[in-house]
């Protein structure tokens, strides 16, 4: 049966550095939850933490109803897939599914069984003779995958599993995994640096910086509504563009922020923002599909294309922007695909799309629109 997993002011240090700063965080039986951030922010730590592998220095750690902090791995009844197939190379599929269950003595009917399931389910029947060294990269990680479910465990861990594979490799497999959850229904926790892993995948999406959880929420709710700055710039590929501004007044219009250091350039965002003074200095945020390429005459601001990147159904222009901390990405209509490299354009975006961050990079939102 799938087990909920709580963690209850949760901390981890190694001497005086302290890695995990409080997190508390409760994963429904079933539920597919994705922790994502950059390198270094904690979040396979964490998972090591639910796994057993590392000690938990302060909180308490919960499987349903059962403190867990001092279970050992093997009491915990986890499934858990590595970055690393960590495959024995002179076994075969078959004997590398079971192993788990042939060093548990389990009796060989239910061994033989489970394993037979585990293939059919992973599509790996046909290559239960192969070697590790016979097949290819998502292969592997299959086999892997298998050697977890045949314990049929409560909670599934994936620690960064795709980020071998090729990208053609990695979109087959992230179908895989859904297909899997969506079959077996157990608890998944699964940590990624990628963010389209994570969109694509999770019921929850948990975002960590620096030890601490920045935001929990639905993938849509992450993108849309983001908590911060930080987030918002983790979320979405590419990235969103950022605009630092300055209020110039609140009307019945709306707020009007000054874009341009000589305050030529402004707009208006609809709304009432009463937790905004005039004078507060601010950050416009925009993604690319809400961003516009106009003639100079008819943008917010104006910029210098560093880059075009052509992708098929999609063509992004990256475009330099006085005062902008990075160029700001622009989704690129049919009749606008012509821009090229070193191009001045004029940028423009509806302000109804936009979002925006105090000084302090949390999220703004207007009280009314």
């Amino acid at each position: 049966m799938p087990a909920s997993v709580e963690l209850r002011d949760v901390h981890k240090s190694y001497g005086q550095n302290e890695v995990i700063k409080g997190v508390s965080l409760r994963i429904e039986p079933g539920e597919f939850v994705v922790f994502v951030g950059p390198s270094g922010c904690g979040k396979s730590t964490l998972l090591r933490m639910i796994a057993g592998l590392e000690d938990i220095t302060a909180g308490e750690l919960r499987f349903d109803d059962d403190v867990v902090n001092d279970w050992d791995p093997a009491r915990r009844n986890i499934g858990m897939v590595f970055q690393s197939y960590a495959l024995y190379p002179h076994m075969t599929v078959e004997q590398n599914v079971g192993f788990g269950l042939k060093l548990a003595k389990r009796p060989r009917a239910e061994l033989a069984e489970r394993v037979e399931d585990a293939l059919r389910v992973l599509q790996l029947t046909e290559l239960r003779r192969h070697k590790p060294s016979e097949l290819s990269g998502g292969q592997r990680q299959r086999v892997a995958i298998g050697r977890a479910i045949v314990r049929n465990p409560n909670v599934f861990l994936f620690d960064e599993p795709l980020s071998n594979l090729d990208a053609s490799l990695r979109g087959q497999m992230r179908m895989e995994i859904g297909k899997l959850h969506q079959r077996l229904k157990n608890t998944v926790i699964y940590v990624t640096h990628d963010q389209v892993e994570a969109m694509t995948l999770a019921d929850r999406i948990v975002v960590y910086e620096g030890g601490h959880i920045r935001q929990i929420g639905t993938p849509l709710d992450l993108y849309e509504r983001p908590a911060n700055r930080f987030v918002a710039s983790f979320i979405g590929t590419p990235t969103m563009g950022f605009l630092e501004g300055r209020v110039v007044s609140r009307s019945e219009r709306g707020l009007e922020i000054a874009l341009a250091v000589d305050g030529t350039q402004s707009t208006v965002l609809p709304g009432r923002w009463p937790t905004l003074a005039t004078g507060a200095i601010v950050t416009l945020g925009i993604r690319p599909e809400h961003c516009l390429c106009r003639p100079a005459g008819e943008a917010v601001r104006t910029g210098t294309v560093v880059l075009v990147e052509r992708l098929g159904a999609d063509t992004f222009a990256f475009v330099e922007v006085a005062g902008a901390e990075a160029p700001v990405a622009v989704r690129l209509g049919t009749a606008d695909r012509h821009i090229a490299n070193g191009q001045e354009v004029g940028l423009s975006f509806d302000p109804a799309n936009v979002l925006l961050f105090d000084g302090n990079g949390t999220t703004v939102f207007a009280t009314e629109q």
